[in-house]
């Protein structure tokens, strides 16, 4: 085990390129053309087994041992944001108005290390690693698409893991928790259709942006009055659109925002509830709607078993005393429908400092140190999975 650890600091000056090089080119979900390109270079040359195109830019790099046993899945996010990036940096990004700032460059630059070390140390391994790469996490979701083109597949994933650079934990710490972890992140778009007029004559209307009020109201006594107190739920309306001058009553309002949930069977439940509220609403008042509700991401429930392993890996990569049980979050992540598919565990890798800023920030930035610690742990469940 000695052997990780010289290998990945040995490999540390090439790491960090990898991820400043990524960090240079960011793209939004469903362009990472470059990104995708650069990343299956990278494992082109490592000598992986390569498949491209798939969900449009996703990759996967698979490592054969030559010898039978489980297939273990390490995945990692490829897309960026729609950000102007204001950190400073030398590597800032070279696109404008497009920044990671989500921590994906670390993501990928961590699993690909993770490639490199792991491909050195084969002869310990059994069966198969599929390294996997996917666009589009920030929305509207890459790995559903991938899942649909067979990536869990030939041979059959067996076990999945992956991270996420975590500010709100300190650097330094790693973050594992089994059960729910990660909300299911729904979207609605909801249109009031009223009846406008002049703004002296209400009794002639149907005031769209009155009506519009009152659902949005009644849509947050959900979480008050009909659910249990117990089970955290979140609505929340984003935006509200209604109206263009002082003296006209709206004759349409639009709304849009989202809900999270933990339970399966409530995030199932939020289309037809969220309708009966809103349909009473409007008809009570005299106005018609147009209702889009998109379900998202399922929540992301960790494996207990999956949990011990990714926790006892990482106490011999932190210690025991710097491996925490994170609180969830009402954040989405769409490792979920892998963790649906397998046995699997996502955890946190501590990036938190003194000013560090939140992720989806423009000034957001971390220390490239720790990229070797999540490597190590990627390398330790591998080897305690297939070893």
């Amino acid at each position: 085990m000695p052997e990780i650890k010289k290998v990945i600091h040995e490999n540390r000056e090439n790491i960090v390129k990898t991820r400043r090089d990524l960090h240079r080119i960011p793209e939004p979900a469903f362009t990472e053309k470059k990104t995708s390109a650069y990343v299956a270079e990278y494992l082109k040359k490592e000598g992986l087994a390569l498949q491209t195109g798939i969900a449009k830019y996703g990759v996967v790099g698979t490592l054969d041992t030559g010898r039978p046993g489980k297939t273990l899945m390490i995945r990692s996010d490829m897309d960026a944001l729609p950000i102007s990036e204001q950190t400073g940096l030398a590597f800032a990004s070279m696109h404008e108005g497009a920044m990671h700032a989500c921590g994906h460059d670390g993501h990928m630059a961590m699993v690909l290390g993770a490639v490199t070390v792991l491909n050195k140390m084969r002869d310990k391994l059994n069966g198969t690693i599929k390294f996997l790469f996917q666009p589009a996490e920030e929305g509207p979701g890459g790995a559903k698409p991938m899942i649909e083109e067979g990536v869990m597949e030939n041979p059959t994933v067996d076990y999945s893991i992956g991270c996420h650079v975590w500010p709100a934990i300190e650097e330094g710490t790693i973050g594992v928790k089994p059960g729910p972890l990660m909300a299911a992140m729904d979207r609605f778009d909801l249109k009031i259709i009223g009846r406008g007029g002049h703004g002296a004559m209400p009794h002639l209307c149907v005031d769209a942006l009155e009506v519009g009020t009152q659902v949005i109201n009644a849509l947050q006594r959900i979480v008050s009055r009909q659910m249990n107190p117990l089970q955290p739920t979140v609505v929340t309306v984003g935006s509200f659109h209604a109206g263009t001058t002082f003296n006209v009553i709206s004759a349409e309002a639009e709304m849009c925002g989202t809900t999270r949930t933990f339970d399966r069977n409530i995030w199932s439940s939020w289309p037809e509830r969220m309708e009966r509220i809103i349909r009473g609403v409007c008809e009570s008042m005299g106005a018609s709607y147009e209702l889009e509700y998109v379900q998202g991401y399922p929540p992301l429930l960790n494996d207990d078993s999956m949990a011990q392993v990714v926790r006892r890996c990482a106490e011999e990569v932190v210690g025991r005393e710097n491996v925490l049980e994170p609180e969830p979050t009402m954040g989405g992540e769409d490792m979920a429908f892998y963790l649906e598919k397998s046995k699997g565990c996502f955890f946190f890798l501590g990036v938190g400092r003194e000013d560090c800023a939140p992720l989806h920030n423009p000034k957001f930035d971390f220390n490239e140190d720790v990229l070797l610690l999540g490597i190590e742990a990627y390398c330790r469940i591998a080897l305690d999975l297939l070893g």
